[in-house]
């Protein structure tokens, strides 16, 4: 099959190299591949390092080196669609690394009969201090980052989504191209379009890619109310269905910390008669520090890092808040997305 590999980027000139390293070294023909590179106004050098890449490489079937009008993911995405000449389309996100076996493995997946299919993405940290391997267990932890299976399973399972997605090109033409006001979670409301165009969403066992994990707290807590408020903005402007249920817990676990402290204020003022109205504070707030330590505990001894045992639970809390506070004011502000052509 003739495949198209994807890659949009923004200012990515220190990770993309590494990319292009990792698509050199795939095992599917080279004279089988287009590889589409999409910059999004890039004011470094990566553009520069995509048309390098063009120049250097002409063992591939095509490579095309475009430019992102939108600057935004969905409109990048909708540039390789729109530019795809493959039978099938595969995403691949400039943060990403692909084994050598990524695009066969997708291939094969496909050509087993899948029309929409991705496997299990692993998050990766570049450096071994142990301040940045914290972030990393933070983001790998269920306690930090979600259940999603596509982050853990190794089976093979029909799912709602899968990160680095890989499409038959005919699946664009039944339920449309990406939306362009969704600057994040438009991968979610795609995959929701295609399950409800009937087809089925295959997580396999046997395909792997690792993701970049943010090497800043400032950058990973910035990250984690962007994804919260774009949950936010698609619940309300789409609907809330593309969505698993552990998406909203944090905007719950916001709220409920926020009656449980406002009902703690009269209890202390008046704890003889109102002492109990301070029982919901402190059960849910006991509940969460218990799941707090345990799951530090156990990242810590996974990883080995003692310095795990003073940051990581200061460090959930605030990953928690930042997603829920972010999912809140998504919801406040999607109206100005809604009309946004």
């Amino acid at each position: 099959m003739k495949v198209t590999v994807g890659i949009i980027a923004l200012n990515e000139q220190d990770n993309i190299s590494a990319l292009f390293d990792n698509l050199l070294s795939q095992t599917y023909p080279k004279q089988d591949t287009q590889i589409i590179l999409v910059d999004s106004g890039s004011t470094d050098d990566t553009k520069g390092m995509m048309q390098r890449f063009a120049q250097e490489h002409g063992e591939y079937w095509s490579i095309k080196v475009l430019d992102n009008v939108g600057r935004v993911q969905p409109s990048g995405w909708n540039v390789v669609v729109d530019n795809a000449d493959g039978e099938i389309i595969i995403r691949v996100d400039a943060h990403a690394l692909i084994p050598d076996d990524f695009v066969a493995k997708n291939v094969e997946c496909i050509e087993s009969g899948e029309d929409v299919c991705g496997g299990r993405r692993i998050n990766i940290i570049n450096s071994s201090k142990a301040s940045k391997r914290v972030l990393l267990m933070a983001e790998n932890s269920m306690f930090g980052a979600g259940i999603a299976g596509y982050r853990r399973e190794t089976t093979k399972e029909y799912v709602k989504t899968v990160a680095h997605a890989c499409y038959k090109k005919q699946v664009f033409d039944k339920v449309g191209k990406f939306d362009e006001r969704l600057l994040r979670a438009e991968d979610n409301d795609m995959h929701y379009r295609i399950r409800q165009a009937g087809y089925k969403i295959c997580k396999s066992g046997e395909i792997l890619s690792q993701y970049q994990t943010r090497p800043t707290f400032k950058g990973m807590v910035k990250q984690k109310f962007g994804n919260g408020k774009w949950i936010g903005v698609a619940s309300a402007i789409k609907t809330p269905k593309m969505f698993s249920l552990y998406h909203f817990v944090p905007m719950l676990f916001v709220l409920g910390l926020l009656v449980a402290t406002a009902l703690l204020i009269p209890a202390i003022v008046d704890f003889a008669r109102l002492w109990w109205l301070g029982l919901p504070f402190a059960c849910g707030v006991g509940a969460y520090i218990l799941c707090d330590l345990l799951l530090t505990l156990k990242s810590v001894i996974d990883y080995k890092t003692p310095l795990g045992l003073i940051t990581l639970p200061f460090l959930f809390p605030i990953l928690h808040i930042s997603y829920g506070l972010g999912t809140w004011v998504g919801l406040a502000t999607a109206g100005k997305y809604k009309e946004k052509k």
